[in-house]
């Protein structure tokens, strides 16, 4: 199944546009995790399991920051693998990585994340070149998210800056990635910042077909009606994350996975509006 159908069909079954992204930070994962296991390793696995079981039908993809997992030293990666492993197969799973490199160090970075962990695709920074996502372009049912206009505040210093007769880079990166579509097989899509939704239209306006990994709903305080705005037109799939808001909903709650699967499904009706435009 290519990538672009197996996203359709995701979005589709779950009625949801909704991505959780897991970000297993250790100074926020709720107390009854910490006083049921010891180890590090093992509180993150039981919170992300727990995470996803309870996510799961308000869902259509989970987005594991690779940050919070390298983090936990050299067992993180055995963490890592563990909790892909408990996402069900029909979900859309993100290694959100932002890797930008070339040559044999690009090809590894494949290999990590296409031939050993098998996810369907990979967040990855354009800035040292468009050539940082040739290792990547050859499998159909696989994506590559490229940073286009992140979320962030510093996004005004390189994406948000006029380049190369295009009012912002961000416009230049999606009409280049639109033009590159034709000669990669796996899917070109975008990383674009729901708190950037006024730019964002002008962006996306360059790619209309890639699919859009969209941050910075939730604590980011991205506006759900000025995104949908921003949408209206685009054909491409969107998957909008939600990590801190979903995931530590529960806090030191006893029945923090019950807080987290009423959040998870608040999200997703929240994002019925969007939501309602691709299925």
């Amino acid at each position: 199944m290519t990538f672009t159908k197996k996203l359709e069909t995701a979005i589709k079954s779950t009625k949801s546009t909704l991505c959780v992204g897991l970000d297993p930070n250790l100074d926020l994962l709720p107390q009854p995790v910490k006083n049921q296991f010891e180890t590090a390793e093992e509180q993150v696995t039981h919170f992300c399991k727990l995470v996803i079981d309870y996510s799961l039908g308000y869902s259509a993809a989970y987005k594991p920051n690779l940050a919070f997992f390298e983090a936990l030293g050299r067992n993180g990666l055995g963490v890592l693998e563990e909790v892909i492993n408990h996402i069900p197969d029909d979900k859309i799973v993100i290694a959100d990585a932002k890797r930008g490199d070339i040559s044999s160090t690009a090809e590894h970075y494949k290999k990590t994340f296409f031939d050993y962990f098998d996810v369907d695709a990979v967040t990855l920074n354009p800035l040292m070149g468009f050539e940082t996502l040739e290792a990547f372009g050859k499998d159909e049912n696989k994506a590559i998210y490229v940073l286009t206009l992140t979320s962030n505040a510093g996004a005004i210093d390189f994406f948000k800056k006029p380049f190369a007769q295009f009012d912002s880079m961000g416009q230049y990166i999606a009409h280049k990635l639109a033009a590159k579509s034709a000669d990669y097989q796996s899917h070109l899509g975008m990383v674009i910042g729901a708190t950037q939704a006024e730019e964002a239209s002008l962006v996306i306006e360059q790619h209309t077909k890639g699919a859009l990994l969209i941050p910075g709903i939730g604590v980011q305080g991205g506006s759900i009606n000025e995104l949908k705005k921003a949408l209206i037109n685009h054909a491409g799939l969107p998957l909008i994350n939600s990590s801190r808001g979903i995931i530590y909903a529960g806090k030191d709650h006893e029945n923090w996975p019950e807080l987290v699967e009423e959040k998870a499904k608040k999200t997703r009706n929240e994002l019925m509006p969007i939501t309602n435009q691709y299925v």
